[in-house]
């Protein structure tokens, strides 16, 4: 079998100790791998790389079309954007899988009163929150732009049903907030739900994300697959973490069409650094994901049965196990699995490969940057515009300054304050802040509404403004509560 060429980044703090010990449990496994060491991290931002990768680190990635990655940190303070991030966003890994399954040796609540869990939780990974468009409004109020598109949210959703259908799960879950974010989340349900009559052998429901919080704790075995928005998702991996022991043991996969990236989510741990106290864990799982992903399930199934031998036999690191028994180091915990090759759990069901996989086909390069969209079979009609005004004046006032300037097509019908009206109704009891929404319904097009708003701005200071638009008879905007 020729060897596949990866790209490694060793990371930051503890992330040069896992790796290593990774690499020397996969070498003696004999996979077939060809590793392409790179620079990643805070040391390249501290050579003055704003991204944090060297262009010769960005041309092997996206020349390989795999990144095995360790932890890495984002200097403090300096405005740069986080190295994890922008991997992700930059190659466009739209899918992040982290599977989290009880372990032996790694003792939890569950674990204890006998509740295996093996959820997999897969997060949307470029839009939302995450998108990190902010600005400063006013000097007291900060915006930040939720992006949800729904092609965006077919790429990941898709990719749960696939990945339920071939691995044998039986049920996915969409989590959500389109009980109050309608639109956003909203869009994100609607393309669950269409995606998901294509998949009529796997069964399908959704659930309020803060429900899905409270019943991941409570009971943990009714989830298999559960799909999320970026920050959602992002919150709900966290926390099914701690259901099986800590990030320590929470692989990570990054999964694009073109580039994917396998890293540790746990922290670069520098009170340990160079102590040799790190478990390697969380970034050997993630490898085996990776080793699947590449078509090598034999030698991703033979590493793991000697992980879970050597955790059944009671071997760990400082960080977990049985108190009674002294800990490994990172490179004895290492030494342990590799000595192991070849033997299966007791305890626990070994893991079997399951033959006819294909191996990983590098995609051909990308000459352009792919444009992603969906047919509107809708018109599209301009209704209105919302616009924000930096005020501390009453919105009675506010209210007639703007209607003096308004021409007779057009209608001021509501201003809000941090998304409560305020005007023409509203409390006296409503606390706000001098950043208001005003909706003008009546223009029709975007002429008119520029004309508007550069009358008002003589006026007033405008930061933002929306186009309100129908979708047919749809509203492709949002009311504001009490309105």
């Amino acid at each position: 079998m020729s060897k596949v060429k990866i790209s490694v980044a060793k990371g930051d703090g503890i992330g040069p100790e896992i790796m290593d010990a990774v690499l020397q449990i996969f070498n003696a496994a004999n996979v077939p791998l060809e590793y392409e060491l790179i620079d990643m991290g805070k040391s390249i931002y501290d050579k003055g790389f704003s991204t944090g990768m060297t262009d010769d680190a960005k041309k092997s990635v996206e020349t390989n079309g795999i990144l095995f990655k360790g932890p890495m940190e984002t200097p403090k303070g300096k405005g740069v954007k986080s190295i994890n991030v922008t991997a992700r966003k930059t190659w466009s890994t739209y899918a992040n899988r982290r599977h989290f399954q009880s372990l032996p040796g790694v003792d939890t609540v569950f674990s204890k009163a006998g509740i295996p869990i093996d959820i997999t939780i897969v997060r949307e990974n470029i839009e939302g929150t995450y998108g990190g468009i902010e600005h400063m409004n006013t000097h007291d109020v900060a915006i930040c732009r939720r992006i949800i598109s729904r092609p965006g949210s077919a790429q990941v959703i898709r990719f749960a049903f696939e990945m339920a259908r071939k691995e044998g799960f039986k049920k996915v879950t969409c989590a959500h907030k389109a009980n109050i974010m309608k639109l956003t989340d909203g869009l994100f349900l609607e393309t669950f739900q269409q995606i998901a009559q294509e998949y009529p052998e796997i069964e399908s429901n959704d659930i309020i994300v803060d429900d899905l919080a409270m019943k991941l704790v409570a009971r943990p075995h009714e989830f298999q697959v559960v799909v999320l928005t970026n920050l959602q998702g992002d919150i709900m991996s966290d926390l099914c973490a701690g259901l099986v022991g800590g990030l320590g043991f929470a692989p990570s996969a990054n999964v694009g069409d073109n580039i994917s990236i396998f890293e540790a989510v746990h922290g670069t741990a520098p009170d340990i650094t160079g102590k040799l106290l790190a478990n390697p864990t969380s970034l050997l799982l993630s490898g085996l994901m990776m080793l699947r992903f590449l078509g090598l399930v034999k030698h991703a199934a033979l590493i793991e049965n000697a992980l879970r031998y050597t955790l059944e036999q009671g071997v760990h690191t400082a960080d977990f196990g049985d108190r009674t028994i002294a800990p490994s180091n990172t490179n004895e915990f290492a030494s342990a699995i590799i000595k192991n090759l070849g033997k299966e759990p007791e305890f626990s069901k070994p893991r079997v490969a399951v033959d006819g996989v294909e191996l990983y086909q590098k995609k051909t390069s990308a000459d352009f940057q792919k444009m992603m969209e969906t047919p509107n079979p809708e018109p599209a009609t301009i209704v209105g515009v919302d616009f924000f005004v930096e005020s501390n004046h009453p919105a009675a006032d506010l209210a007639r300054t703007i209607e003096s300037k308004l021409q007779p097509n057009q209608k001021l019908v509501m201003i809000s304050n941090r998304g409560t009206m305020v005007w023409p109704t509203g409390s006296s009891f409503t606390e706000c802040v001098d950043h208001y929404r005003v909706r003008v319904e009546g223009t029709q097009s975007q002429p008119e509404i520029f004309s508007l708003l550069s009358s008002l701005s003589e006026k007033m200071y405008i930061p933002s403004h929306e186009v309100l638009r129908m979708y047919g008879n749809k509203p492709g905007y949002s009311l504001a509560q009490g309105q």
